[in-house]
């Protein structure tokens, strides 16, 4: 293996899985190895330790009630320390598919680098064996990408394909703009490169082309082409209509020639890549996630599909979408990919929706809608002119409406939290709690005691909200639980309760805030 000893440019690289692979590309093994001390000392104690329901239980029923709730409240704790190790293997296993899906894509991009003749040096390090190396470069996580150039490092920004890999390393250590002067050139460009930006100027100077140039090293992901032959500049974009200064992308999609048609301007140019530079229908993939929400285009419309029904729909869907370019972003996933449909139809509440979905969010304002008909491309197109029109409403969570004739708490979904709570004549006090609330259950308890003490008081209605199922736009809380106390007449700024509060401190509280109906008040419970 022959390496250059004193490279100008190395590209650092540091995935967790390696196979062998050719001279100019070398990887990291990131393993770490449980130690067979620790599986024994694990082993032992599992044999000491009782376990299962059925020694929880003998505990449970021979302790007493203080011991029983805090045991209770631990296992709520140990669920959710199991739940969080659950998803922290989960992310483990990700990262080595991530490497694994990396490897192909970087020996690719190195084949590509040194058939041009690029001086970068692919290079690695293995994190956990050089620990301190690791340390002193402020390495966080595997794997890192690192270009180094002349000792400086920088970290890798560029996309998850080995053309951008190509491109990004090209633009940092390279001439950000491949020059074409004559068709079998072009020809050659063509087959390497499948989205680009190409400009024809007379002369490679001047404030037009200096702009271009600008636009081109603020770049990172998409490769730019310069000629002066207006014969090889139609070769690359045929629908080409001038022989004049122009600018035009190329992409591989149904839209696959855009002219720009502004002015001259590195920021205009570059604005102008951001929001065509995606097809119009983008398939989300775990490789460009990042890439997708970097768009400036912050509202975007999710198509949640099955592969073949989006089939049947793409082409009146590419229809309509080129209409809304500048306002919307489409996007097409695939309804059985669970790790990347679950997370979006959850904040719906709909997370095992198995038939299409046409749902959208607002990146910039945070919030979030559904399409709620039967989703044809007419009502899509619909509810697109909404969104770009404002006049969509947002999308809260809702369980069904629940039956609350003779409950003592009244169940508050997101559809009857107007009428329950904002707009009732009453008072109202509501718990707000989550089924992996940690202290939800005893608060609950406390509620129970509290509406009981209460029963009677007209003017005064005990309610709870599951959060986690349930959204409103009134109803902004992060802790849970959370008790807040809507009076009557000033609904819009309820008075939040703290939880630390007994029942009794709780009645205290309410008394001196209310004055009930008849009756003196009562705080003792």
């Amino acid at each position: 293996m022959s390496i250059n000893p004193k490279p100008q440019s190395s590209l650092h690289l540091h995935p967790p899985l390696t196979p062998h692979f050719p001279n100019h590309l070398r990887l990291l093994i990131t393993r770490r190895r449980t130690k067979p001390t620790r599986i024994r000392r694990r082993i032992r104690r599992s044999r000491a330790a009782p376990c299962g329901r059925r020694a929880a239980a003998a505990r449970s029923s021979s302790s007493p009630p203080a011991i029983r709730s805090r045991n209770r409240e631990q296992g709520a704790e140990d669920r959710a320390g199991a739940q969080r190790r659950q998803r922290e293997a989960s992310d483990r296993r990700e990262r080595v598919r991530d490497g694994s899906r990396l490897r192909a894509l970087f020996s690719e991009a190195a084949t590509a680098l040194k058939e041009i003749g690029s001086p970068v040096v692919m290079a690695k390090i293995d994190g956990d064996r050089y620990g301190k190396v690791a340390s002193e470069m402020e390495i966080k996580g595997f794997p890192t990408l690192l270009l180094f150039v002349n000792g400086s490092s920088q970290a890798y920004t560029g996309g998850f394909s080995a053309e951008e890999i190509v491109i990004w390393v090209q633009k940092k250590t390279g001439a950000p703009i491949v020059t074409v002067n004559t068709v079998d050139e072009a020809q050659r460009f063509l087959k390497k490169y499948h989205t680009f930006v190409v400009g024809l100027f007379n002369k490679f100077e001047g404030s037009e082309y200096n702009e271009f140039m600008k636009a081109a090293k603020s770049d990172d992901e998409i490769q730019f082409v310069e000629t002066s032959d207006s014969e090889v500049a139609k070769l690359l974009f045929p629908e080409l209509k001038t022989s004049n200064v122009f600018i035009g992308m190329v992409k591989t999609e149904a839209e696959r020639y855009t002219a720009y048609e502004g002015s001259y301007n590195m920021e205009k140019i570059l604005e102008f890549l951001g929001k065509n530079k995606f097809p119009l229908i983008t398939k989300l993939s775990e490789s460009n996630t990042a890439w997708v929400y970097s768009s400036p285009v912050k509202l975007q419309v999710m198509i949640f599909a099955k592969a073949d029904d989006f089939q049947n729909m793409a082409q009146p869907l590419e229809d309509f979408a080129s209409k809304f370019k500048s306002k919307l972003m489409f996007i097409y996933i695939d309804i059985t990919n669970e790790n990347l449909a679950m997370p979006f139809l959850t904040l719906f509440g709909i997370e095992h929706a198995n038939k299409t979905v046409v749902a959208a969010f607002d990146n910039k304002l945070n919030s979030k809608y559904l399409l709620e008909s039967d989703p044809s491309p007419s009502n899509i197109e619909k509810f697109c002119s909404g969104l770009a029109d404002g006049t969509i409403p947002q999308y809260y969570r809702s369980e069904p409406v629940p039956d609350n004739e003779n409950a003592s708490i009244v169940t508050v979904v997101g559809k009857t939290f107007d009428e329950l709570v904002l707009n009732s004549q009453e008072n109202v006090l509501l718990e707000v709690h989550t089924p992996w609330c940690v202290n939800c259950e005893a608060m609950s308890k406390q509620v129970v005691k509290l509406a009981k003490h209460f029963k009677g008081f007209e003017n005064l209605v005990f309610a709870r909200i599951d959060a986690s199922t349930n959204e409103h736009a009134k109803l902004q809380v992060n802790d849970y639980p959370t008790i807040l106390l809507y009076k009557s007449g000033e609904k819009e700024e309820p008075l939040k309760l703290s939880t630390k509060l007994s029942a009794k401190d709780m009645a205290v509280f309410i008394n001196e805030e209310l004055k009930p109906r008849g009756g003196s008040a009562k705080d003792e419970l």
